[in-house]
């Protein structure tokens, strides 16, 4: 427990000397998006409530906490969160077909030993926890890079307030081009570095090639990377597009 205190006492002043203020609402912004987590556990918990909806609810949840509460309520925000809307919308179709065709949901084999005491009679369709789970590990990742992509052509067009929105497009996508290359390496150091003890298990079980891709434990979590990854994808170009029109338009409205 010392050890927690200590490492968040050490989080929030680093934050808070590097960020200022902002640095202090993000720190306060990791135990709201905690708290709606848990509330959102808890609910589909209960038999009866659908997961998908609660999951939908808390990722706007999370969503408003981390672009309205931390960057609060601007342009840069509003486009932000219209864009994060748009991008759940098309990935939830996909997300929908990729796990009622590859059939993830629920428990692998390795994980039954450790849960054969249990009753499996909890009365909640998995294949809706199994959506729900991917839904929810894209959100941070789709929110992280609608900002610094409004964010960022915010500052392009308040220096150069001349472009028009081809070309403001054009550099937002830039920007974007350069933030998905370290997004998907994040996700991808983040799998191997938090199934690392897995991969070396698959190895003393002597699992070929084969078995690994086949197993569900490794194939549910590649399949939630790449589904954050297109989503981290997808949301580039249509941040960069709504970012661009709404500040083209807004500057000759007010003309």
């Amino acid at each position: 427990m010392n050890v927690l205190v200590g490492l968040a006492i050490i989080l929030f002043v680093l934050m808070k000397v590097i960020g200022g203020e902002k640095g202090i609402r993000s720190f306060m912004a990791l135990f709201f998006n905690f708290g709606v987590i848990l509330l959102a556990i808890f609910l589909m918990a209960n038999q009866g409530n659908n997961p998908i909806v609660i999951t939908l609810l808390a990722c706007m949840a999370i969503s408003y906490v981390n672009l309205f509460y931390i960057n609060k309520f601007n342009f840069k925000s509003i486009t932000a969160i219209i864009s994060t809307i748009i991008t759940l919308v098309f990935l939830i179709l996909l997300i929908f077909v990729i796990v009622e065709r590859s059939k993830i949901q629920g428990f692998g084999i390795e994980e039954v030993e450790e849960l054969q005491f249990f009753s499996f009679n909890v009365g909640i369709d998995f294949s809706k926890i199994a959506i729900s789970t991917i839904i929810m590990g894209t959100i941070g990742a789709i929110t992280d890079t609608a900002i610094s992509i409004s964010s960022a052509m915010n500052e392009i067009y308040q220096h150069n307030p001349s472009l028009d929105s081809h070309k403001l497009f054009k550099s937002g996508m830039n920007v974007g081009k350069d933030i998905l290359g370290t997004t998907t390496n994040t996700l991808f150091f983040a799998f191997i570095g938090g199934y690392l003890a897995l991969i070396i298990w698959f190895k003393d079980l002597a699992y070929s090639f084969g078995e690994v891709v086949n197993s569900k434990v490794f194939s549910s979590e590649v399949i939630s990377i790449f589904c954050t990854g297109a989503g981290a994808i997808l949301i580039i170009p249509i941040t960069a597009w709504l970012t661009a029109y709404s500040l083209v338009t807004y500057k000759k409205q007010k003309k």
